[in-house]
């Protein structure tokens, strides 16, 4: 199960309001918070009653706790045991899903000093740059309440899940990347001070920009500590398609994550102490460098969500049945709102796969030891394993081809300067990708997946040139039903072309 952490905390203040417990919980400080839903997770009164009247929100939340309640009479405890919480920010966001669990009986008080039972786990996703920097401390406080410890120490484990897509779209490629690392990182010895295994679940996409790329790679470019023998990974869109639509392509995946699992679980760490702390002060300083970069062009440049707009397909991606949630998280059209799915999936449909590269070239540009850039790229798993994947994204994307969808744009003096932006951000990515990698032209330590990418392009770049024309006709006005289904079937046969765009 999962849900957004302010539905959780609106449907809590309707329970504690009507049940006479609490008239104004929002207007309440974490510290009260925190303090009031302790009192009522240490009883198993519930909060809600038949004989009241909820909002639609709170009805249909409550429906959904007794409905996983049902199933496990049903089906037992493990056909649901995970209740993740989007955008977690708190210690009270965690005590909020108990509170909900509780009230459908899956939340049970302890009695004569026993823990209480928790017949579901209630997992924080830490999503956005923010977030994840606060992620250690706001676990090493939910592990210092008592009854969540002794929750914890029966269950032997537990689950925290980052987000790789919002904290790119936060942050931008590398600063998300590194973000993840380092908290992933400063989580380890949480998790180990209050006895608890560490499972990370990385809410992975099939685009770079989400996390994307091999899986093998990435499994094993982590610290060293944070992979205890367990890891959990979400496979979205075609990735699933390319990786398990026959038995023998799925064992062998399969089998390359069980691997990498037990190689980064056992092996020792790769790089002395002494590197390791060069190699993240350096990290933070191509981290800061990118952030600034990639904040400036996209929440700092103005006319820059409506150049998005325009220039990509977002607008026809949006009404296409291809997802479970809306491109939005709510009405506003800002770039904050939209979900990450179709941020990355826009960006790569016109080709510019914004998301996977831009502001890395400002980093790495303006990083001075360069020796010491090429030695990072040589010896540590984490950045061979970054500027792999960043390099299949620039070979995959084509500026020229992007050209031909600003047409598209209405204000025509502004989409050429924003684009001239992105076209120059792009020829430092990839010059300093070379340079950092000591190659000549991308992909040439790579040959497989450089004949791969080449054999498809071909194929590619006409249906980029149709979809220009299809979507010039569609704004137009032009309702012939072909046309809107020669947008969709070009949608879909380039994100299948490119495969992980998504």
């Amino acid at each position: 199960m999962r849900q957004n952490s302010a539905v959780h905390e609106r449907v809590v203040a309707e329970l504690l309001n009507r049940a006479g417990v609490e008239k104004d919980y929002a207007g309440l400080d974490e510290f009260a918070r925190i303090a009031l839903l302790r009192r009522e997770l240490a009883s198993n009164r519930p909060l809600g009653t038949r004989f009241s009247d909820y909002s639609e929100e709170t009805a249909s939340e409550l429906a959904i706790v007794e409905a996983a309640a049902e199933a496990h009479r049903i089906y037992g405890p493990q056909c649901i045991t995970h209740y993740i919480i989007s955008k977690a920010e708190s210690v009270s966001d965690l005590l909020e899903v108990n509170i909900l669990l509780k009230e459908a009986g899956l939340w049970r008080a302890g009695a004569n000093g026993d823990p209480p039972q928790a017949a579901i786990m209630a997992v924080p996703l830490f999503e956005t740059i923010a977030d994840l920097e606060a992620a250690p401390k706001i676990m090493s406080a939910y592990f210092g309440l008592p009854e969540i410890s002794g929750v914890v120490k029966a269950r032997g484990h537990q689950e925290v899940m980052i987000g790789y897509s919002d904290s790119n779209k936060d942050g931008g490629y590398i600063t998300s990347t590194w973000g993840l690392f380092k908290a992933s990182k400063a989580l380890e010895p949480v998790f180990a001070q209050a006895g608890a295994a560490m499972q990370l679940f990385h809410g992975r996409g099939g685009a770079v920009g989400r996390g994307g790329g091999s899986s093998f790679a990435a499994i094993q470019a982590q610290p060293r500590g944070t992979v205890q023998g367990r890891i959990r990974i979400t496979e979205q869109g075609e990735v699933i398609a390319a990786k398990y639509a026959t038995r023998d392509v799925a064992m062998a995946n399969l089998e390359a994550m069980t691997s990498a699992t037990l190689l980064a679980s056992l092996e020792p760490e790769g790089i002395s102490p002494r590197d390791a702390a060069r190699f993240a002060a350096a990290m933070d300083e191509l981290s800061q460098a990118a952030f600034a970069a990639y904040r400036d062009l996209v929440y700092g440049t103005e006319g820059f969500e409506e150049f998005f707009r325009e220039l990509t397909p977002i607008q026809e991606i949006s009404g296409l049945k291809i997802g479970s949630r809306p491109a939005s998280r709510t009405k506003s059209s800002r770039i904050e709102d939209l979900r990450a799915i179709p941020w990355v999936f826009s960006w790569s449909q016109a080709r510019v796969m914004l998301p996977g590269w831009y502001g890395v070239g400002h980093a790495l540009a303006a990083f001075e030891d360069k020796a010491l850039l090429a030695d990072m790229a040589q010896s540590w798993s984490f950045l061979g394993s970054a500027l792999a994947n960043l390099e299949m994204v620039l070979a995959k994307s084509d500026l020229g081809i992007a050209a031909r969808y600003l047409p598209l744009v209405e204000d025509q003096a502004r989409a050429g300067d924003i684009f001239a932006r992105i076209r120059d951000g792009w020829a430092m990515t990839h010059d300093g990708l070379l340079a950092a990698t000591g190659q000549a032209r991308l992909l040439e330590k790579n040959p497989k997946l450089d004949e791969s990418i080449r054999l498809r392009l071909p194929y590619i770049e006409p249906l980029n040139l149709l979809q220009v024309e299809l979507l010039k006709r569609h704004r137009a006005g032009e309702d012939d039903p072909r046309v809107k289904e020669g947008i969709e079937l070009s949608i879909n046969a380039i994100a299948t072309a490119l495969r992980n765009s998504g």
